[in-house]
């Protein structure tokens, strides 16, 4: 039997969709019940009182009938956070985009989330700082991985253990190989040690607790390599919004700020 339920609850908008002529499908992620699907009537109409709290790129405290089959419904809204400069500027907005498209694949509607509200909300507000949007949306692609059902393991040799020698990413393994068992798989990605430092310190990093990340240039292009092979290949996975970031990075330049001389 369904079931319903009227409560406060915490939400981050993950999309809109028009539905009929004046109302509109709203999918939050919610921190206590996974991702649901609200209907907002009337939510198209010129003077709506919740527009304004329901834009992209908001979270905040709703009031609100949640159903465990069907749509739910919001009665109010109690507070809202509206992340700016990720409404504003093309490169965050796809960055986080993306990372709510990562979450809506990965878990079904209606499924809690576990600490993933958490680290999606500070996912979101460094991004809205400016704070190394690439790398922070590389933390969340490795740590999703394991909700894929694509786990490497990346503690140790997937072969002996070890722990104390150079690693490499085997695709084959499932994980990492050190020095002395590299010759077991010649197709492994011949990756950088600094990459892999990286990929290692992402797996179990929490976004709540970081100021900020430097990673150079150089580094940072061989991660998101390592992390293309294993969602192209081991997840299978080709987001729209993903598709977008890669498009982006032939023809946008982002605004530099104007010198006193200008």
């Amino acid at each position: 039997m369904a079931q319903q339920l009227v409560t406060n609850f915490n939400g981050i908008l993950l999309y809109r969709r028009d539905y009929r002529e004046r109302d509109m499908l709203i999918k939050f992620l919610t921190a206590e019940y996974g991702k649901k699907m609200f209907f907002i009537r009337g939510a198209r109409k010129r003077g709506f009182k919740m527009a304004a709290e329901l834009l992209p790129f908001t979270m905040g405290e709703y009031v609100g009938d949640l159903r465990d089959q069907g749509l739910s419904y919001i009665n109010s809204v109690k507070t809202v956070q509206y992340f700016e400069q990720i409404s504003q500027d093309i490169e965050l907005n796809a960055y986080a985009t993306y990372i709510m498209s990562l979450i809506d694949v990965a878990y079904p509607d209606n499924q809690p989330v576990g600490q993933w509200f958490q680290q999606i909300t500070s996912a979101l507000q460094l991004i809205d700082q400016h704070v190394a949007p690439a790398l922070v949306t590389n933390v969340v692609e490795i740590q999703l991985l394991g909700v894929f059902g694509v786990a490497p393991e990346l503690r140790w040799c997937t072969v002996c253990g070890r722990q104390d020698l150079p690693f490499d990413y085997s695709e084959s393994y499932g994980g990492l190989l050190c020095q002395q068992h590299w010759h077991l798989d010649p197709h492994r990605l011949h990756a950088s040690q600094a990459a892999l430092f990286y990929l290692r310190r992402f797996s179990v990093l929490d976004l709540a607790k970081v100021h900020s990340i430097n990673v150079k240039p150089t580094t940072a292009k061989q991660l998101r390599h390592i992390l293309d092979t294993i969602y192209d290949n081991s997840v299978g996975l080709h987001l729209k919004a993903k598709r977008f970031i890669d498009q982006m990075g032939s023809w946008y330049q982002p605004l530099q700020p104007r010198s006193q001389d200008d």
